[in-house]
């Protein structure tokens, strides 16, 4: 593990409150050591780019929703045409989320523990009954890719790329398993909001939070970011494939801000294309989803809108100065 330039200075003064520099700079995207989708390991390079210190807030994406009257993807009738395997009279607005199980169960059918909910969505995350009092700070979830989007497009920002992404999230260490380094806690300290004891039934919160967290709970890593790992998934502008496409085989050949093409054989099966989440979250454990690390991905339709998924914005010098 080598440090990188986590000090290089940005240019003076953030574009927005709340957003932290990334200086740019060149390192090994991926991991050979956990998951097949992490693989190859291949070196890319990024500019730099201010990033928001944590997740969008709750208190943030109801500014918007009010100022704008956007209705997200969750809140909207669905399409039965999207939908053609599914019962039309089943097709009422709603969104996942996720039921504990009574006891322990086999972990190869997500389905035990996620529920559609009907009425589920960014104002009630886990359904009707269910309110944001006392989250305003917590980072909104129930928010679809297009939701995601039209947040950042009015407030003048963007989602990050994948690779903008993991390259913020590692802080400055170049391949540390977690945002801060090799062990997963500092002197017995716990350094981010992920699910202790054994999924999906027993959840000890021995970090303090049984669901998502305040934004800023846990400490920052190299850059000023919060919450890389853990709280909540963050959506990325990425297509998702279930292996990265190194696209550098030659060490001459460093691929630059790199994006994935659109790989239109991983449709879903309702015609969805799926993005690439990044981070983990609250609901990560080691016995099923150690995924709460910088190389850690999955994909996610675009539709999907679930009570662990939320997403920060970027925001490039370029960008920042044309727009």
């Amino acid at each position: 593990m080598s440090q990188t330039s986590a000090s290089v200075p940005g240019p003076s003064g953030a574009p927005a409150k709340g957003m932290a520099w990334v200086a740019g700079g060149a390192f090994r995207m991926g991991s050979e050591d956990f998951y097949p989708e992490e693989r190859p390991v291949h070196p890319v390079s990024v500019d730099g780019f201010w990033m928001d210190a944590a997740p969008v807030t709750v208190a943030q994406f109801r500014r918007f929703a009010k100022a704008t009257g956007y209705v997200t993807v969750a809140e909207r009738p669905l399409d039965p045409s999207a939908y053609p395997q599914v019962d039309p009279r089943l097709l009422v607005p709603g969104a996942l989320v996720f039921r504990p199980t009574p006891g322990p169960v086999p972990l190869d059918d997500f389905h035990r523990w996620w529920e559609y909910m009907p009425g589920a969505c960014w104002r009630h995350p886990e359904g009707p009954g269910s309110t944001l009092h006392g989250r305003e700070v917590h980072p909104v979830t129930q928010v679809s890719f297009e939701d995601a989007q039209a947040y950042a497009a009015w407030v003048g920002k963007r989602l990050p790329s994948e690779a903008e992404w993991e390259w913020a999230a590692r802080g400055g260490l170049e391949g540390a398993t977690f945002c801060w380094g090799e062990d997963f806690t500092r002197k017995a300290r716990y350094l981010a909001n992920t699910w202790h004891g054994r999924f999906p039934w027993e959840n000890l919160a021995l970090d303090g939070f049984a669901g998502t967290s305040p934004v800023g709970s846990f400490p920052p890593n190299g850059y000023g970011l919060r919450d890389m790992a853990g709280n909540v998934w963050e959506w990325t502008a990425d297509f998702y494939d279930d292996r990265h496409r190194d696209p550098a085989p030659r060490p001459c050949c460093t691929p630059h801000n790199p994006r994935s093409a659109l790989p239109v054989q991983r449709l879903s099966e309702n015609g969805f294309h799926r993005r690439v989440v990044k981070g983990g979250s609250f609901l990560c454990a080691p016995n099923y989803c150690l995924r709460y690390r910088p190389a850690a991905r999955q994909g996610q339709t675009e539709d999907t809108a679930t009570c662990h998924l939320g997403f920060r914005c970027v925001l490039s010098p370029r960008e920042a100065a044309t727009g």
